[in-house]
């Protein structure tokens, strides 16, 4: 069985980060290993909330990981909230290149122009040199923009993403994708680049947002690119499965506004294997 460790926080209530991560894997047949930056009893989208920093434990954890020779086909990033936390994924990632795995960041950052509460131009050109060391990375348009220091364009044509996308590879990731790209009305999707050939795909653009499609979206990538998938065909696979997941929370007058129903749709991901 493929094993995956994944680092990124863990809200105890949330449907995000690790939360999805952890069962969309493992649906998807895949060992999951979590080691946690923060543990928040519930995301920061919440009135009120606990945080617990859990950086000083974290190289603690891998030592004795090393220590019992256990090894990772993938190593899959999602929100860093700190320097620190991007430094010491950048020294696990050293701790084991003699496996080769699967390096996937998603270098969380922004949306919609502007970047999260708390992140800075320096923030940026940290994330951007650990985004260097990976296989694949998925930025959206606002996090492409501001890593090329390409101007943000909520409009855009083909040429603007491709150019973007071009940038963002010259910038040392083997590979990219750009997410939240619409290049038609009522459409979003993906563009992204296989080393070989440009691909993109289109869904239908829901005018709604949820907490934690962006994960699902990443998780449902690396499960299916450790499986075997072809990127086109991984990328494909997760914005299919990410558009069913809006669909069906959008369905269900009872759903909870701080996170996407993807427990709803795990089965049918666990048929789409």
């Amino acid at each position: 069985m493929k094993r995956v460790l994944t680092i990124q926080d863990i809200s105890c209530i949330g449907k995000c980060s690790i939360t999805i991560a952890l069962p969309v894997l493992s649906t998807m047949g895949v060992e999951c290993a979590i080691l946690p930056t923060t543990l928040l009893s519930c995301h920061t989208a919440f009135p009120t909330f606990t945080s617990y920093d859990l950086t000083d434990h974290m190289m603690a954890i891998v030592d004795t990981w090393k220590q019992q020779d256990i090894h990772f086909d993938a190593i899959y990033t999602g929100y860093l909230g700190s320097f620190k936390e991007i430094e010491l994924v950048k020294q696990i990632i050293h701790l084991f290149q003699e496996d080769d795995p699967l390096i996937f960041i998603d270098p969380v950052m922004g949306d919609h122009g502007e970047l999260y509460a708390g992140f800075n131009e320096e923030y940026v050109k940290e994330n951007t040199t650990l985004c260097s060391l990976a296989d694949i990375i998925v930025p959206n348009v606002t996090e492409a923009a501001y890593m090329t220091n390409m101007p943000y364009k909520s409009e855009y044509d083909v040429d603007y993403i491709r150019s973007m996308l071009d940038r963002v590879i010259e910038m040392g990731a083997k590979h990219a994708v750009i997410t939240g790209v619409s290049l038609y009305p009522g459409k979003t999707g993906v563009y992204g680049f296989d080393g070989n050939s440009y691909f993109s795909y289109q869904n239908k653009h829901y005018d709604a947002i949820f907490y934690g499609t962006g994960d699902l979206f990443a998780s449902t990538s690396v499960g299916a690119l450790v499986q075997g998938y072809s990127m086109e065909e991984a990328f494909q696979l997760a914005s299919d499965h990410t558009a069913h997941t809006i669909d069906v929370t959008m369905q269900d007058p009872n759903r909870a506004w701080y996170g996407v129903d993807f427990e709803s749709t795990l089965c049918d991901l666990g048929n789409m294997k």
